[in-house]
């Protein structure tokens, strides 16, 4: 096993290798098990280490627990032609997830845009992966999830809505699609953690007391603070449209019904919601004519006059293509706090992790 140490590198194959093997030894199909080894990994080779396999020791013990099903697959509830409702049946919100976004495409395809709702699923990882697949298929994609409440409304003494992910993704002829993955909050929580775990301050402007005033003590955290919102009002006004979209359009729990994945009780379903868009574009314009506006658009943006010191204007999702083909070649740099989950999540489920 190995040691906790930051930076270390492995394989794409060997840690989506250790994933399937986990999930498998709770009782998880195969297929079931590299979808969500694919997302959890996927997330990784970004960068993105708070949403990434780091996630995979807390859903090990929810699947103990019971409270995420094995033995069941997500549902088409219900349909038209271009919508559809999908119950998850407390399973992996991965597997969830990538149904619905595969129904969302399914559904372009046949009415040039496909919009999924999904019930009784759990926490999904990162938004930007099913954006990302709707991307793939030459869909513009779009992907959001509530959660429990873990950030403030401007001038709240406490937690008012869900972090409430929301992701974009767009094609591009280049190969590497546009990609947005954002929380509403100022910053995730995940990260809050990770700056307390590795003893590092908490920068102004992440947190609120539960006074309702700013706070770097991340020590309060969720317990006496909140996440701050995005751009105060925006932010809020952003997230308050995602739990309607994915909470209460989709019947799942809204605010405080939906259960901590985390640390709630790991028998009990959490029922968070969660929504997907994709929108066809040949269904509007030719895909030919498409592409060359968005490169036009790209080039624009790039030839933008910069600030001093910096050496060209990115657009989202570079950075993280960028990582992708790094950890493709030299593999995923891991860092500490995540080894340090791995290593957990495999003594707990008596599978051997070694880079």
């Amino acid at each position: 096993m190995a040691s906790a140490v930051a930076d270390q590198t492995i394989s794409i194959g060997e840690l989506e290798d250790f994933c399937i093997r986990v999930l498998t030894s709770l009782g998880v199909g195969q297929d079931d098990a590299r979808t969500t080894a694919k997302a959890l990994v996927t997330t990784d080779t970004w960068g993105v280490y708070t949403h990434g396999t780091k996630l995979l020791r807390g859903y090990a013990r929810r699947l103990r627990g019971g409270g995420l099903r094995n033995n069941l697959s997500p549902k088409i509830a219900d349909e038209g032609a271009a919508w559809a409702l999908v119950d998850g049946q407390s399973t992996l919100g991965q597997v969830t997830s990538t149904f619905a976004t595969d129904v969302a495409v399914r559904k372009a395809r046949q009415a040039g845009v496909g919009f999924v709702t999904v019930t009784n699923s759990c926490h999904f990882g990162a938004a930007g992966y099913y954006a990302w697949l709707a991307a793939k298929s030459g869909m513009i994609g779009l992907a959001m999830a509530n959660d429990v409440p873990s950030v403030a409304a401007p001038g709240s003494r406490g937690p008012v809505l869900g972090s409430n992910p929301i992701a974009f993704s767009c094609p591009t002829a280049a190969g590497d699609p546009i990609l947005l993955d954002m929380s509403i909050a100022t910053v995730a929580g995940g990260k809050v953690f990770a700056r307390c775990k590795r003893g590092e301050p908490i920068p102004p402007g992440w947190l609120v007391d539960d006074a309702g005033q700013p706070t770097q003590d991340g020590t309060l955290y969720p317990d006496r603070a909140s996440l701050s919102p995005v751009g105060g009002h925006k932010g809020y006004g952003i997230g308050l449209l995602i739990e309607i979209l994915a909470g209460v359009l989709s019947g799942a729990a809204v605010t405080k019904q939906v259960g901590s994945w985390l640390f709630g009780d790991m028998s009990a379903p959490t029922n968070h919601g969660a929504a997907f868009l994709a929108i066809d574009v040949s269904a509007i314009m030719t895909p030919s004519t498409f592409y060359e506006r968005i490169a036009a658009l790209i080039s624009e943006i790039h030839a933008e006059p910069t600030a001093e010191g910096v050496a060209s204007l990115m657009l989202p999702g570079e950075m993280e293509w960028r990582n992708r083909r790094q950890a493709e070649s030299k593999g995923i740099a891991l860092p500490a706090d995540v080894i340090d989950s791995l290593q957990e999540a495999a003594s707990e489920s008596g599978q051997p992790f070694v880079f």
